[in-house]
């Protein structure tokens, strides 16, 4: 059955192989195909697979519908419901215009009105030969890295944040975990490092602070076991705040302050424990 398109982008390089009005039957066939070791996630209606096609990784996303009880659920929880790959393929667009690393998209598709059961699908490169920041810092309250590495690491992340924040996209999902560092950039001019998993991501013209708050938070939490200092922390407000380390210190302090408490939330409810020492102790 062909399907009518909502809307839909086809890379060259899979245009060989498929046709646009087919994309959604051979993105559900090939997720259901892929063998197990290569299903990184298969809940809520959505299968993310890993593929090689013609001797070239890339990741696929399919989202065949989540169905009213999980639209119900997750709103009756105050959460907004991941209806399909829209959020995902538009973030990461918007993200390449601001000059974010991110992921290049190969295919995207979606089809149908109704939200319960829209279809749809988005497939990107492979990041070959990157690492997540996570398993990058993991050792780093006993192995400190160079001075000049952690210093471009913490200057890039507030400044990937800071674009996205500006131009009213917030992740949802903001772990060092789904930044990818290439770490042979380490070595060059320009340090890569990708923002992934997007598809919890959401657009607005403006982010609401409290949005702003959680994403922050949930980097900062995911990054308290890295032995930070208190000047990384200065560093990444340096080159987030609009206005500077000033502006963040004295006019948003109390922002600041409330971002610190969710992340110190977050980490006794997911750890059971107060988190190891660090300039949390401290006032910013």
């Amino acid at each position: 059955m062909v399907l009518q398109l909502t809307e839909y982008y086809l890379r060259d390089d899979l245009a060989v192989e498929v046709r646009a009005a087919n994309l959604l039957d051979w993105g559900q066939q090939a997720a259901l195909a892929a063998p197990e070791k290569d299903v990184f996630r298969a809940r809520e209606g959505r299968l993310t697979v890993r593929l090689v096609r013609a001797g070239k990784p890339y990741f696929l996303k399919y989202h065949g519908g989540i169905g009213w009880g999980e639209i119900v659920k997750n709103l009756s929880q105050l959460r907004w419901p991941v209806l399909g790959a829209s959020n995902e393929f538009h973030a990461v667009n918007r993200l390449h215009e601001l000059g974010v690393d991110t992921m290049s998209v190969v295919a995207y598709a979606r089809s149908g009105i109704n939200p319960a059961a829209q279809r749809s699908l988005i497939m990107t490169d492979e990041l070959v030969g990157t690492i997540s920041l996570e398993d990058y810092c993991r050792d780093w309250r006993h192995s400190p890295p160079r001075w000049r590495d952690r210093m471009r690491i913490v200057r890039k992340l507030a400044d990937s944040a800071g674009r996205m924040h500006r131009a009213g996209i917030n992740h949802r999902d903001f772990y060092l975990c789904h930044f990818h560092l290439d770490p042979d950039s380490l070595f060059q001019g320009t340090l890569r490092c990708y923002l992934i998993d997007l598809h919890r991501a959401q657009l607005r013209r403006r982010t609401p602070a409290r949005w702003l708050a959680k994403d922050l938070a949930g980097l900062y939490f995911s990054a308290m076991d890295c032995g930070l200092q208190q000047r990384d922390l200065l560093r990444f407000l340096r080159a987030y705040a609009p206005g500077g380390l000033r502006r963040a210190l004295l006019h948003d302090a109390g922002f600041w302050r409330k971002v610190e408490q969710l992340a110190l939330r977050l980490y006794v409810r997911d750890h059971g424990r107060a988190p190891p020492a660090g300039p949390w102790e401290r006032e910013l």
